[in-house]
């Protein structure tokens, strides 16, 4: 399902940090880091997403994506790696509030391993009323018409500038005129 959203909507940040995850669940290691990698990417040098916007409800913040990645590289044995992605986490994390991330610091300077950073189970998209409804087609061009010729043996289907040009053949009979 992950897939498919990413493959809809390939700038969608917390779609990736799901996926990862998800593969850090599945001991997908590198696909998960991979992920983690594309969703800090994919929040543009923001500190935070907020996709309350979109029906999610919930904030995806750059420190979370980056302490997530950590996790991972600790998965992969890579642990000076997890501590610089640390140091970068601890750069992001608002008003210096730190404490869970020193944690995390102690923890990878012991060769601990990391529990991923996650969306609370239960929160799924729900987009607001309005913008499903928004869904529907709509019949813009309205009924088609049937119109007829006025010129005899007519017999072209297609729009009139792209009719191949006869000489004499515009002009109506004088029957026609009548």
């Amino acid at each position: 399902a992950f897939d498919k959203t990413i493959a809809k909507d390939n700038s969608l940040a917390v779609g990736f940090f799901q996926r990862g995850f998800v593969h850090l669940q599945l001991e997908m290691y590198e696909e998960a880091l991979s992920d983690y990698h594309m969703a800090f990417s994919h929040l543009r040098k923001n500190p935070f997403i907020d996709y309350k916007q979109l029906g999610l409800r919930h904030i995806l913040y750059a420190w979370e994506v980056l302490y997530s990645t950590a996790a991972a590289q600790c998965r992969l044995q890579q642990w000076q790696e997890a501590r610089v992605t640390l140091d970068k986490a601890v750069v992001w994390r608002p008003e210096g509030r730190t404490a869970i991330l020193d944690l995390a610091l102690e923890r990878v300077q012991d060769h601990l391993f990391l529990e991923p950073m996650q969306v609370p189970l239960g929160e799924f998209f729900r987009p607001r009323k309005k913008e499903v409804e928004q869904l529907d087609s709509k019949d813009f061009l309205g009924k088609p018409k049937v119109i007829s010729s006025i010129i005899p043996n007519d017999e072209y289907i297609g729009f009139e500038p792209l009719r191949p040009q006869k000489q004499g053949f515009y002009e109506p009979s004088i029957d026609a005129l009548r």
